[in-house]
């Protein structure tokens, strides 16, 4: 398996950890990725507003290099971890290509730098590949350190699967379910698995955001963890997370679901890049090394495990 990769700003500048993770643990699955030379940026959410045509043009960009520069590599997938790249990257397919004038208009801007889009590259979301490449059997054969008991809340967000619902069903998205039993997790069952986090309202109204990531924390309350595939909702979960336990949210350590995987195939906390979490405290992952959640509870009812 090998797929033109794409890290996005993201990955390189605040969550890096979401990027080393990424590769390790697709180097473990014996996943190929190798980066696409020379990507831009694919206008994240800004782009879109100022030019729809440069909201296009940018992530079409780095799809026709991976077209033009990578298909005698055998490369013909693009796997982007970043749910707001992998939606900027798919909707070149599902928009642009098809769309003879807006296709036109694209490949107009693309000249300029000697670049052309026909449309012959999928777009795939880490988890896409994971589930339908890769699949749990063989991530449960790399286990080495198993996380059995631990309680895990997998948190979809909204990108990776509205409007367009590729690998999963939106309205109730179980995907990561079958890793987090590989890895000896339990999935901890909830309503907010495809709860919005605010995203950017985080910046211009933020009392809806802080609202939103405290409802979803509340929900989270039992779970040992949350996992995330997403850099945005990982921030807004973790970053905010002091405020939203003032509108009733519940402490709760998050994580990218690689940076799980890894602990579980035996790779360290620092491999992990664990301190990179806000919500990674120095007790927390003594807490996890230590299997803090298999502990029985004790007489007088003291809480035990990583929300302690």
């Amino acid at each position: 398996m090998k797929y033109a990769y794409y890290p996005g700003c993201s990955l390189t500048e605040s969550a890096r950890e979401f990027d080393v993770s990424t590769r390790l643990v697709m180097e473990r699955l014996g996943v190929e990725l190798v980066e696409i030379p020379d990507w831009t940026c694919c206008g994240a959410s800004a782009a879109e507003p100022v030019s729809k045509l440069m909201h296009y043009a940018l992530p079409a960009r780095n799809l026709a290099i991976v077209e033009q520069e990578m298909a005698d590599q055998g490369v013909t997938d693009v796997l982007a971890p970043c749910s707001a790249c992998y939606l900027n990257l798919l909707k070149v397919d599902r928009e642009v290509v098809g769309d003879r004038s807006l296709h036109g208009r694209v490949n107009e801007v693309l000249a300029a730098s000697g670049l052309h889009y026909r449309g012959g590259v999928r777009v795939r979301h880490l988890l896409d590949v994971l589930k339908n490449d890769v699949g749990a059997r063989i991530v449960e054969q790399k286990i080495t350190d198993g996380l059995q008991g631990m309680r895990i809340a997998p948190y979809y967000g909204c990108q990776i699967l509205r409007p367009y619902p590729v690998f999963d069903e939106p309205g109730r998205p179980v995907s990561m379910e079958p890793f987090i039993q590989a890895m000896g997790g339990e999935v901890h069952q909830w309503d907010m698995a495809n709860r919005c986090c605010g995203a950017s309202l985080m910046m211009g109204h933020a009392e809806v955001a802080i609202r939103s990531v405290a409802d979803i924390l509340s929900d989270a309350a039992g779970a040992d963890a949350i996992v995330t595939v997403c850099p945005l909702c990982q921030m807004n979960l973790e970053a905010y997370q002091a405020k939203a336990r003032r509108a009733g949210g519940q402490g709760v350590p998050v994580l990218y679901l690689t940076q799980l995987m890894g602990l579980a195939m035996g790779l360290s906390d620092k491999d992990m890049q664990l301190s990179a979490n806000l919500t990674m405290t120095p007790a927390v992952r003594r807490g996890i090394a230590a299997r803090a959640w298999a502990e029985p509870a004790p007489e007088d009812g003291e809480e035990t495990g990583l929300n302690a």
